[in-house]
């Protein structure tokens, strides 16, 4: 039994498609059942409620093999401590108490790195892996850069204004990864069963690029001219507070990308596997993703 958490979110439902291909029993935790299609939630079985109850993964971890984990976004959390590792102490106890054999979660790079202990989110999703770590389990964190789908979130401004914004310098080659590529290299892990012991797994995309570089792309693909804008941080600070986000959240995202700025996501070295791995690049996604999103904006 394969249990996915968060299977109607971005990555969630990707793995969930994954995994059902190949005919395995799933079991999913979700808030919202009506959230599932009719035909996902004929092929598996469904616990209702939130994974960050103790009662609810108690349910859904009995007779587990698998877990797939998968934090859920909280915007209003009073610190990122508790977003990450107060969510996930229920559930890393009901690993224990119910003999799950493997858990793969979606996790950050920056262990390696000199801000691994200044980082904001990642900082605090490193912690919810030792924590998951501790229970015993056979481990595998995916160790993630930004997300090529994170601009999605700017497809208006991007139609309306040709302006793509972050705090990250222009010129700062990094690495970043679609998540479709996160949901199959998570997939193939959560399907085999040969795997022990407890390790990161680095999944990097095909290439490291700049903002500046993302807006050349992104330019060639709409046909239109886009440039990218550094921003300042408590511009950014600012703007996460006007949406909602409480003031630790705010705080932890803004400290993510100083540290991502100098270099948090470049403690692993590229190897012609990550390629093989996560072979979406940049411009394809565009492709396939941005272009029609913008176009919907």
């Amino acid at each position: 039994m394969i249990v996915i958490t968060a299977p109607t979110g971005n990555i969630g439902h990707q793995v969930l498609d994954n995994v059902l291909a190949f005919g395995e029993p799933v079991r999913v935790v979700v808030r919202d059942p009506a959230r599932l299609s009719a035909d996902v939630r004929d092929q598996v079985e469904v616990v209702q409620g939130s994974h960050g109850d103790q009662r609810v993964v108690a349910r859904a971890f009995e007779g587990a093999d698998t877990v797939f984990w998968l934090l859920p976004t909280d915007h209003g959390a009073p610190s990122v401590e508790a977003a990450y590792v107060g969510f996930t102490r229920p559930a890393a106890e009901a690993m224990r108490e119910r003999g799950v054999k493997r858990v793969v979660n979606v996790s950050a790079l920056g262990r390696t790195t000199p801000y691994a202990g200044r980082a904001g989110y990642v900082t605090a999703s490193l912690a919810m892996d030792d924590l998951i770590a501790g229970t015993g389990v056979a481990f595998r964190a995916l160790a993630l850069p930004s997300f090529m789908d994170n601009v999605l979130r700017q497809a208006r401004v991007i139609k309306e204004q040709g302006v793509l914004f972050d705090m990250i310098a222009p010129d700062r080659k990094a690495p970043t990864v679609a998540t479709r590529d996160i949901a199959a290299v998570a997939a193939r892990l959560l399907l085999d069963t040969s795997w022990s012991g407890q390790e990161e797994v680095p999944v990097l995309g095909p290439e490291d690029l700049s903002y500046d570089d993302m807006a050349a792309v992104i330019s060639e693909v709409l046909e239109t001219p886009v440039r990218y804008q550094q921003i300042p941080g408590q511009a950014l600070k600012d703007r996460l507070a006007g949406s909602g986000m409480s003031a630790a959240m705010a705080q932890g995202m803004v400290e993510m990308m100083i540290a991502k700025d100098n270099g948090l996501d470049h403690g692993v070295t590229r190897t012609p596997q990550h390629a093989i791995d996560t072979p979406t690049t940049f411009r394809q996604w565009c492709e396939d993703t941005l272009k029609p999103a913008v176009r919907a904006a």
